[in-house]
């Protein structure tokens, strides 16, 4: 156990090796980190709900699902924008504080996913295997555990982002902790009358959940549930629930037919917030070169 434990906190190089085979071996010492996250944020109801609770559980939700939907996703995983070192570190930063693994993880994982969408080969297809499988156990198996560096070779150069995927938990523990320390400040107490603990509670434990399972139900129920407005190979769906959780990511249909776009909401009435934050980024010059949808694409979708 121990081993393991020291193995996690400081994993070798070679762990982000791909394994030669998937055997479906769920690693449970891998899931206890998430199980504890899901129990301590039980604890919410033994406090009473206040508008600070709810307004900084919405603040950290945002700021992190933006991130994990415009860096981890759109930038890390298809490209579709560019940006600076400083920025694109940042993005990854904010993201990985998700707890949903590093950069390079997530991005090598996403691309083996469309390549193989809805297939044997897809890391996590509720039709190849189950629904729950899809939505959580798929990533805590030997096989998902390391990083398919052969996914992602175009991003290895950055020692910064291989430093942060390899010891991805940092940025959870940095979170985590600046919730309760900032909670136990005086003025902070003063202002929100929060504490050390209804800030971790609020602050870092109940958004952690939102955001887990709303962006799992990407993989899960927007592959079974919602609308198809494109003739894709696989089942990808447009889901309006899932977008406006997601912030625009619920367009998983539109997105599996052109992945190429720094936009999934190829419609003005498919509410794309991700988008209209990296809209709001490249005109201040954080980002630029946003890929657009292209007429053809459009052109092809069913009314």
């Amino acid at each position: 156990m121990s081993f393991s434990i020291l193995k996690w906190i400081c994993p070798p190089p070679e762990t982000f090796e791909e394994p030669s085979e998937d055997n479906g071996k769920v690693e449970w010492f891998r899931c206890l980190p998430y199980v504890a996250i899901h129990l301590a944020a039980l604890l919410a109801f033994l406090y009473p709900v206040t508008i600070p609770c709810i307004l900084i559980a919405f603040l950290s939700y945002l700021v992190r699902m933006f991130a994990i939907t415009a860096f981890y996703h759109r930038y890390f995983s298809h490209r579709t924008f560019k940006t600076g070192r400083i920025v694109q570190f940042i993005g990854a930063l904010v993201a990985c504080s998700s707890g949903q693994r590093g950069p390079l993880w997530w991005a090598a994982h996403h691309r083996r996913h469309h390549r193989h969408s809805d297939t044997e080969e897809d890391v996590h297809s509720p039709h190849t295997k189950s629904f729950f499988w899809s939505h959580t156990l798929w990533f805590m198996t030997d096989y998902s555990v390391p990083t398919f560096n052969s996914e992602v070779k175009d991003w290895l150069k950055f020692k910064e982002l291989v430093f942060l995927n390899r010891f991805d938990w940092l940025p959870v523990v940095f979170l985590a902790s600046g919730c309760y320390i900032l909670g136990e400040t005086a003025w902070f107490q003063t202002w929100t009358g929060l504490t050390g603990a209804t800030a971790l509670i609020w602050g870092f434990l109940v958004p952690s959940i939102f955001l887990y399972h709303a962006t799992f139900a990407v993989n899960s129920i927007a592959h079974l549930f919602g609308k198809r407005r494109y003739d894709t190979k696989d089942s990808s769906k447009n889901n309006l629930l899932l977008a406006l959780l997601t912030l625009g990511e619920g367009w998983h249909n539109n997105h599996h037919f052109y992945p190429a776009s720094a936009r999934q909401g190829f419609r003005r009435r498919e509410i794309d917030l991700t988008y209209y934050g990296l809209k709001l980024m490249s005109f201040f010059g954080l980002v630029r070169k946003l890929r657009p949808v292209p007429t053809w694409v459009k052109e092809k979708a069913s009314p």
